[in-house]
């Protein structure tokens, strides 16, 4: 039986990753929970439950208690983190694990209190909380503790933050509540105006996840998609292509190059000089876009790639952290 004592979590808006050294990454689901209105009781969480959005009857309600990286429900959050503790370990009840938790870099104290409280509620020895944006340079196997700039651009959820690393703490940094459920939002708006169609969540975030481009293609690809014609009220399939949605997520995309342009501004000249050379870092689930890097590269005239694995960038920055926690301690964290 292999006993737990440190737990990494990368608590996001769209999907939580659990990281437990020296195991590696132990769980990743999504951040969602089903919860029954009548006896007031949390039904399902993670996979389980996300298969039920969009689909429930009227006692059930199926949401994420997380909004913009951050919580909203407090009393479902605590019992997210105690499944994501109790999956970890079956041990926790006896031993309590430490937790490492990522927080947005704009987090209030407040919210970094509920987040403290909502983990040692649900089991925890000790929370301590650490900015996603480092969290994910360390994960993305960026030196930060160099005197040189570096620059992470985490594409989330609910927020997209870039920051300018240096000598182990966060120089310059901007946060836009525009990410992957935007996104989404934008392609069922797309599809909604242009084909008189009503998808659902999970429909549009397929869409992202297959066909998305940041910039057109010659060789479009396509997708067929059901949902309710808007004018009969039947339901109906519609066949769009990557270049449509292309267009209808340009707008949101541009929002969060807007804000890495205002970073780049406000840094510091010679760090700028060192993002120039080693190129911006994408990491998050909306690294995944294809040819984002691309379009950031062209829109900015800085190289920019994606780091290995980027959905895992966080939750690998909490498990090193979790492994040298005293050296982390005194620059990253907060300890309530």
């Amino acid at each position: 039986m292999f006993l737990v004592r440190k737990i990494g979590i990368d608590l996001g808006t769209c999907n939580s990753v659990v990281f437990a050294p020296p195991k590696g990454v132990i769980l990743q689901e999504p951040s969602v929970v089903a919860v029954s209105l009548l006896e007031n009781r949390i039904l399902a969480i993670g996979r389980e439950a996300k298969e039920m959005l969009g689909k429930t009857p009227d006692t059930l309600r199926v949401y994420r208690p997380l909004k913009d990286g951050v919580i909203a429900d407090f009393r479902v959050t605590q019992a997210m983190l105690r499944y994501f503790i109790d999956k970890t370990s079956q041990m926790a009840r006896f031993f309590k694990p430490e937790l490492i938790i990522g927080v947005p870099a704009g987090v209030t104290s407040t919210e970094r209190r509920a987040v403290v409280e909502a983990g040692t509620n649900a089991g925890a020895k000790a929370v301590f909380t650490a900015k996603e944006p480092i969290l994910a340079a360390i994960g993305a196997g960026i030196p930060i503790n160099t005197s040189s700039g570096n620059m992470i651009v985490d594409i989330g959820g609910g927020t997209s933050e870039m920051a300018v690393i240096s000598l182990g703490g966060i120089v310059n940094w901007g946060s836009v509540r525009m990410a992957g459920d935007k996104l989404d939002e934008a392609i069922a708006n797309y599809i909604k105006e242009k084909h008189n169609l009503a998808i659902g969540e999970q429909t549009a975030e397929e869409i992202k996840i297959n066909i998305a481009t940041a910039l057109p293609e010659k060789e479009e690809r396509l997708m067929q998609i059901r949902g309710r014609d808007l004018i009969l009220g039947l339901p109906k399939t519609v066949k769009i292509s990557s270049n449509e949605v292309c267009f209808a997520i340009s707008d949101v995309l541009m929002e969060i190059i807007q804000t890495i342009k205002q970073v780049l501004r406000e840094t510091p000249p010679e760090l700028s000089a060192d993002v120039i050379d080693k190129g911006i870092v994408l990491s998050g689930g909306g690294a995944l876009l294809r040819n984002f890097d691309q379009l950031i590269e062209q829109s900015i005239g800085v190289p920019c790639l994606v780091a290995d694995e980027p959905l895992l960038c966080v939750a690998r920055g909490t498990g090193v952290v979790a492994e040298n926690l005293e050296v982390y301690k005194k620059s990253l964290m907060t300890k309530k």
